[in-house]
């Protein structure tokens, strides 16, 4: 079988519509998909789109109910035991399984229908947290038992958030994705600015009890917008992942993928840092400034307040300044802020500093986000931001476990000092992880046009398969050529290609040959799918090098390590004789 490489797609929904098709199928470039392209978002323009709309409004009351308990679980806590560390420990609980368990997340979430995904994480959430209240009603409640209960909702975070970040793109045109991502990080702030300090006079009126069985009553809102939606559903052409491989894809592509490894570096940096200053807030508010669990509540009311003014500010920033100067700014302003609370323990500075830091927690965390969302093919877009998450949860988790025992043995304000030197280091980690503006790629798969089957009868499991693309490639292009095989090389890989190596011939040094492996016909169909438009450019610039009469021969053949006793791969029937 030879053919063009451009020429090879997937074509019907059986694993012998596997195709080569015509050479006419996709032209040099790419074409922008519907939506783009990329233009600076409105803020609002999302919630224009009812699916958007309707679960929007229901997460903002889950947001609330979920921050009503976090302020009553960080408070009885602090009544539990008097270690700073114990403290810090709630919200490492909570954010520990979104480190460890989001990967598994992710692959569930690009293999298995996502809304069904965010229901059942909503309807588990839901039982804990009014097993929780009930606990704490009837006084059984330790500082271990309420870290196991604070544990198993960020297991039911862990299991949502990568599905429900991921149909974002479901209920949204591309062009509106970033400011739907601003948004969810408003509505979460916002919330954080007035929930808190419901947590807090909840907490002082009624009990900690009290406080969790709001947030229990908080998910069924979102759990009836959850049954009311809608989702597009995709037409299944291949069978289904098994978790191991659609994990090891995704780290495939991921490690494949600079510009996104360079987001989870500068996430994770950016999470340990930050996570000293609301880990110890609990602590530094009693401690510290000698104030109560309203007191505490109004101090994340601020915090959420300056997150607000920075989705405000979000596309301004970025209209102006590259993403890797608005990271930058982030990080410089939150240490700042931690510097301030170390320096300035007085009431009206340490406002504006926790407004400085919400708005520079935004700035930060969404622009990650976003560059995850626009970087990233649909395939694998659960996946990708299952590893975002994990990289900012698992700064979070360790960053607030760490600082709380720097509290523990030298105090709040070293703890908060050492976060904000972190954070200027961050700052200046740019000439090694500079994160990049947003991809302007066409992610859409390639389209289909003819089909061509194998002449072989060939099932899901046959293989390993074997593909090799011969190139001529004149001398003086040689340089240029290898330059471009460097990206080929990584695309391939990133795709689900194995052994990749390239050939060239001893005898006519002008003859190159690409080869690789895959490890069966139906991870060969995965290989095709995957390919985007965005990788045309790539492939033709590759094609304007060849200087052969024809075009470049591929060939896939099936490979045999040993002589099998009989043929277990026979030839089709002629058509009409099957």
């Amino acid at each position: 079988m030879a053919r063009s490489e451009a020429e090879s797609q997937i074509a019907g929904k059986s694993l012998r519509g596997l195709a080569v098709a015509g050479r006419g199928a996709q032209k040099g470039r790419a074409i922008r998909s519907e939506g783009d392209p990329i233009a600076t978002p409105v803020t609002f323009a999302p919630l224009t789109h009812r699916s958007f709309r309707d679960l929007w409004l229901a997460s903002q009351v889950s947001n609330l109910g979920s921050l009503i308990q976090a302020v009553g679980a960080a408070w009885m806590m602090g009544s539990l035991t008097p270690s700073h560390g114990m403290v810090a420990l709630v919200q490492s609980s909570n954010t520990l399984p979104v480190m460890v368990f989001s990967l598994i997340s992710g692959a569930l979430a690009d293999n298995l229908d996502r809304r069904r995904i965010m229901l059942s994480a909503q309807i588990f959430m839901f039982a804990v947290s009014a097993a929780l209240a009930v606990f704490a009603w009837m006084g059984l409640l330790t500082p271990w038992l309420l870290l196991g209960f604070t544990f198993l909702i960020g297991c039911g975070t862990a299991l949502f958030n990568p599905a429900w970040q991921a149909s974002i793109g479901d209920m949204v045109p591309r062009a509106d994705v970033a400011g739907a991502v601003s948004l969810n990080a408003m509505g979460f702030n916002l919330a954080r600015s007035v929930g808190p300090a419901i947590g807090g006079a909840i907490v002082a009126a009624a009990g900690a009890a009290a406080a969790f069985a709001v947030n229990a009553l908080s998910y069924i809102g979102f759990i009836i917008g959850i049954l009311n939606w809608r989702r597009p559903v995709d037409e299944a052409r291949l069978p289904r992942e098994e978790l191991g491989r659609a994990l090891g894809a995704g780290l495939r592509y991921m490690a494949m993928s600079p510009a996104l490894m360079r987001v989870m570096a500068r996430s994770a940096i950016f999470g340990i840092g930050a996570s000293a200053l609301l880990a110890l807030l609990p602590a530094y508010t009693r401690d510290t400034l000698g104030g109560s669990a309203l007191t505490y509540g109004l101090f994340l009311g601020c915090f959420g307040l300056g997150a607000i003014g920075g989705v405000f500010m979000n596309a301004r920033l970025r209209a102006r300044l590259s993403n890797e100067r608005v990271v930058e700014l982030a990080f410089a302003g939150f240490a700042l802020a931690l510097g301030g609370l170390a320096l300035v323990p007085f009431v009206p500075v340490v406002v504006v500093m926790l407004m400085l830091g919400g708005m520079c927690w935004v700035l930060a965390l969404s622009l990650f986000n976003t560059t995850v969302q626009l970087s990233t093919p649909r395939w694998v877009l659960g996946r990708a931001l299952s590893f975002y998450q994990t990289a900012v949860f698992g700064g979070l988790a360790g960053g607030a476990w760490a600082w709380g025992a720097v509290a523990d043995i030298y105090g709040i304000t070293p703890a908060y000092g050492a976060a904000a030197a972190v954070l200027v280091a961050g700052a200046f980690m740019g000439k090694l992880f500079q994160v990049n503006e947003f991809d302007d790629l066409d992610l859409t798969p390639l389209g289909l046009t003819a089909a061509a089957e194998p002449k072989i009868d060939l099932r899901a499991r046959s293989g390993p398969i074997f593909i090799m693309v011969e190139y001529e490639i004149d001398h003086d292009d040689t340089e240029a050529f290898l330059a471009l095989m460097q990206d080929r090389r990584r695309i391939r890989i990133r795709d689900g290609a194995q052994r990749w190596a390239l050939l060239r011939d001893l005898e006519r040094p002008e003859l190159w040959s690409e080869k690789y492996y895959v490890a069966t016909w139906v991870e060969y169909a995965r290989h095709l799918s995957r390919r985007t438009r965005a990788d045309v450019a790539l492939q033709e610039a590759i094609r304007a090098l060849h200087r052969g009469a024809e075009p470049p021969r591929v060939w896939r053949k099936i490979e045999r390590q040993t002589v099998p006793p009989h043929d277990d791969a026979p030839p089709l029937p002629p058509p009409g004789l099957g």
